[in-house]
């Protein structure tokens, strides 16, 4: 249900107000609750048929009512939490095992489901400490994962599954046929609401202008299969953006996907000439606030397969299946809205309102495919080693892509190392290393300080001392404030201007090409001021081909080419450029790679 509900103790308030007292400490007496209570997710559980339901009353119930007469007891019916997700017998065993290992099979016989915070289990709640769990020693990691290969092992390259079990799934499908029954008004409606928003946006945007976003999550594959059935035809494009760090698992799923549609309607969007391990000693790991891999290896690559795609197409709708309880930052999406990260997007969010419970509940209802990961006991999946993740992720990774665990491990504490700290391997294994902010202790850091002044004796005059000499790439980035004139210039001095479309200066550049020494002066103070000339001169010293520049132009003016020796070239093409100047203003300092590697002056 959605229901009023206390954001501190986290349960309804039919009343209007939280009923729970905590003792006071300074005055010595039981005090009420005063947070003010917010809509939410509500789930309950049915004690009798150990299912979480969606409503205060449980379908398999009133079936049981309806065919015999049976008696609903309401007090069968209790508050779980706001969310649940199913546990697959996989998972079931892990927990097992933690439990006592010399009994890793006592959970298949029961109904198991997590709430975001506790197991629950027949009922009952088991919290673990995830922690604890993931500070285990790497020698108690591998005893545990001696005792789960003896139960699933990973499949050959000819399989289409990633991994086999030999686990007994018939109690397990009886609790879901019973979910399924008991929720069977709940699926309902979120369906026809969902595929009702997507016909509405599919009938604005031709045929050859849609697709679906896929992730190879649950989300998306939600995303999916509703869209298909609201537009009545596997003939949907889908966009897989491959970050090259994909679960083991989500490479065999994908491939089982593109059996149900069409190949021709399946793409891969990859980044193929950069390497994320080679990466991470020049920009440092990704943390939770500078996910740099997002934009080069997802949103970079992802446009330039949309701009192969849809040409040019100033205007394309995508589905996807980003949902607004994923995250506190999530919430404050818009349902549909203009992309912020690839600008010719319009996205639509057909599952934005969607709980867990609700995604499960609609590809168990639907019984679709989907990535086994989840089996396994993830959450969410997309780049394994993501930041984002939590311990229980990380734990799981320790089991399932052991070697791979220990490879990252050793590239994040040879990053620690590299930039000083004092005990790499706390730092790694704290994660604080999740938390790391700019480019302290980084080279690459360097290229984000501008070094100049103003001139003394001319007006609205620049001096720039640059850290890579003039070449053609540092005019190309003036073209977004009008048209490169280099006959009206001095060409003894390297001076070239830069003229809007009556052939008026707006400014003039000086500099000879192998120089470092620039001088930039401003002719049309009311539209270009000093810090629209820092952001591309930064953009000038920083430029790694990360690609965000191509992604925010809508009119697909911009290239950028990186060979294989790494030298970059950044190409705009001056018949598509309508000077608005969205790749000027867009990112923070002109360059989005500016806020990965900040660092103070000095430093």
């Amino acid at each position: 249900m959605i229901e009023k509900v206390c954001p501190f103790h986290g349960i309804p308030t039919p009343e209007g107000k939280c009923m729970r007292k905590e003792f006071n400490e300074k005055t010595g007496t039981m005090e009420e609750c005063l947070a003010v209570p917010k809509d939410s997710s509500t789930v309950y559980w049915c004690k009798k048929h150990k299912i979480p339901i969606f409503e205060k009353r449980c379908g398999c119930c009133e079936k049981e009512y309806d065919d015999n007469g049976a008696e609903i007891d309401l007090r069968n019916i209790e508050y779980i939490g706001t969310d649940v997700r199913p546990v697959f017998p996989e998972e079931q065993l892990l927990l097992g095992i933690i439990i006592d290992k010399n009994n890793p099979l006592a959970l298949l016989g029961k109904s198991v489901w997590y709430n975001g915070h506790s197991y629950i289990i027949d009922g009952d709640k088991l919290k673990l400490s995830i922690e604890k769990l993931n500070s285990k020693s790497l020698e108690e990691i591998e005893e545990i994962k001696s005792i789960v290969e003896q139960y699933i092992c990973l499949a050959g390259e000819e399989s289409d599954e990633a991994f086999i079990s030999n686990l007994d799934y018939s109690y397990f499908d009886s609790v879901i046929d019973d979910f399924v029954f008991a929720n069977k008004f709940r699926f309902s409606q979120i369906e026809k609401e969902a595929i009702e928003h997507i016909q509405i946006w599919a009938d604005k945007y031709d045929k050859k202008s849609r697709f679906v976003s896929f992730s190879g999550g649950k989300d998306s594959t939600v995303v999916s299969s509703l869209v298909v059935d609201a537009l009545g035809s596997n003939e949907v494009l889908h966009i897989f953006g491959d970050t090259t760090l994909e679960f083991f698992t989500t490479e065999k799923y994908k491939e089982r996907l593109k059996k149900t549609i069409r190949p021709a309607y399946f793409r891969t969007a990859k980044n193929r000439t950069k390497n994320f391990e080679e990466l991470c000693p020049v920009y440092g790991p990704p943390s939770r606030v500078m996910r740099w891999c997002c934009t080069v290896f997802k949103t970079g690559a992802i446009t330039d397969s949309m701009n192969k795609t849809f040409k040019n197409q100033t205007s394309v709708l995508s589905f996807q299946g980003i949902r607004k309880y994923e995250s506190a930052s999530r919430s404050k999406y818009d349902r549909d809205s203009d992309s912020s990260k690839i600008a010719k997007q319009k996205t639509v969010l057909p599952i934005f309102e969607w709980t867990d419970f609700d995604v499960w509940l609609y590809i168990l209802t639907k019984r679709i495919d989907f990535n086994q990961a989840y089996r396994l006991g993830y959450s969410r999946v997309g780049c394994w080693c993501c930041p984002n993740n939590g311990s229980w992720s990380e734990f799981l990774s320790k089991i399932y892509m052991y070697d791979k665990y220990i490879h990252w491990r050793q590239i994040l504490i040879d990053y620690a190392k590299q930039v000083g700290k004092r005990d790499p391997e706390e730092y790694v294994d704290s994660g604080n290393w999740k938390a790391r902010q700019g480019g302290n202790g980084l080279e690459a850091a360097k290229t984000s300080i501008l070094s100049y002044e103003p001139c003394a004796v001319e007006n609205d005059t620049y001096n720039y001392e640059l850290q890579q000499p003039i070449n053609d790439q540092l005019y190309e980035l003036f073209k977004p404030f009008g048209n490169l004139d280099f006959t009206l210039g001095n060409k003894l001095v390297g001076e070239v201007y830069v003229v809007d479309r009556f052939g008026n200066p707006v400014l003039i550049l000086k500099g000879r090409k192998g120089s470092t020494t620039f001088k930039v002066t401003i002719k049309d103070k009311k539209h270009i001021t000093e810090g629209k000339i820092n952001c591309q001169i930064t953009k000038f010293q920083m430029c790694c081909a990360c690609r965000a520049c191509e992604s925010v132009c809508r009119m697909n003016a911009i290239k950028i080419i990186e060979d294989s020796n790494g030298e970059v070239s950044y190409y705009i093409d001056e018949m598509k450029c309508v000077h608005c100047g969205e790749c000027i203003n867009h990112f923070n300092g002109g360059c989005y790679m500016r806020k990965v590697l900040t660092i103070k002056r000095g430093n």
